[in-house]
């Protein structure tokens, strides 16, 4: 078995907490004029999970990558984690992924056989998402960082995007909340006992079933939860169909501890970062400690769905009958931006 190293040690953050500020995401993509393609299906105007490209009126082709510096110490954790957030960009999308590429930077002085562990748990992760890891790139680097460039496969016409949000859908969640919360706690040395534990099941979980058993019920809107919070996916969801997302806050599934450490004060640098990008447009009338959970960046999250509430009773028994995590969190309606209450 290969000795764990101290991979969050080596990182100056660690998970979708790295991820570039969402504001200044916005402004450097303003300034990329999108691609006039007509079999572009999805690109940068508006940008979603993924990039769709139609080859004929059956298939089209999605195209992501996402990675990132260490979550956890262990390697294989790590490199599981990794592939399941990048995988889930098609999962968000309604697609199924089918070949993935390893992006790799690793300090030269850590053993390769830690590299190997970090493959082995991506493997892990690929081959369950029902794809293939065929191959990478890996450059030398002080700070090391795994994920995934992966193309999958989606019918032209079964495209999830952010945009199709209705007045009158209710919105569900398919994942706890509380990661950012709970990774920062161990860094400092303050999370619960069985709090990572819990954190990383969630996160090593794939979203795949998630979505099998989404697909039949045509939803209006998806998007996966990652680094921008809830909120900062809310409001890209809002904004982008013309609505209001309404939130219960009363209703915000949590990991274990992360409430208890939120209460007591832990924030991580993406928090801050996505109450400058939301919070303009959020009103919030709830306490300090659920505003904090639903503005946490998530690592590997759920997917938040907006779906007629007509809809709802059946596609709650579905994820039942399939043991699935399934939790309505909140409802669309005329206006925009968003409200937590």
């Amino acid at each position: 078995m290969t000795e764990t190293v101290g991979l969050t040690s080596l990182a100056r953050t660690g998970g979708c907490a790295a991820k570039y500020s969402a504001a200044r995401l916005e402004a450097l993509l303003a300034g990329i004029e999108q691609a006039e393609a007509d079999d572009l299906l999805v690109g940068l105007d508006p940008a979603d999970d993924a990039a769709v490209y139609r080859l004929d009126d059956e298939r089209a082709l999605v195209f992501t990558v996402d990675f990132f510096p260490p979550v956890v110490d262990d390697p294989r954790d790590f490199g599981a984690i990794a592939a399941t957030n990048a995988l889930n960009d098609v999962f968000a999308m309604g697609g199924a992924p089918l070949l993935a590429l390893s992006v790799t930077a690793f300090p030269e002085e850590l053993p390769t056989e830690v590299l190997g562990e970090i493959l082995a748990g991506a493997d892990e992760a690929v081959r369950a998402a029902g794809a293939i890891l065929a191959g990478g790139h890996t450059i030398r680097d002080t700070e090391p960082k795994y994920g995934l460039a992966v193309v999958g496969t989606v019918h032209p016409q079964g495209i999830w995007r952010k945009s199709g949000a209705r007045s009158g859908d209710a919105l569900y969640l398919t994942k706890p909340l509380g990661t950012g919360l709970v990774l920062q706690a161990q860094r400092d040395g303050r999370a619960p006992d069985g709090a990572l534990a819990a954190a990383v099941v969630a996160m090593r979980a794939l979203n795949r079933e998630a979505a099998d058993a989404l697909r039949p019920f045509s939803p209006s809107a998806v998007t996966d939860v990652t680094g921008f919070g809830l909120l900062g996916h809310a409001y890209e969801l809002a904004s982008r169909s013309g609505v209001r997302a309404v939130i219960d806050a009363s209703a915000l599934p949590a990991l274990p501890g992360a409430m208890e450490l939120a209460e007591a004060g832990v924030r991580t640098g993406g928090d801050r970062r996505n109450r400058e990008y939301a919070g303009p447009h959020v009103e919030s009338s709830v306490a300090a400690a659920l505003e904090a959970l639903a503005y946490d960046p998530q690592t590997a999250g759920g997917l938040l769905v907006s779906i007629p509430a007509a809809k709802g009773a059946v596609l709650k028994a579905t994820f039942a009958a399939r043991d699935l995590y399934i939790r309505r969190i909140g409802r669309v309606e005329e206006g925009s931006g968003v409200v937590l209450a």
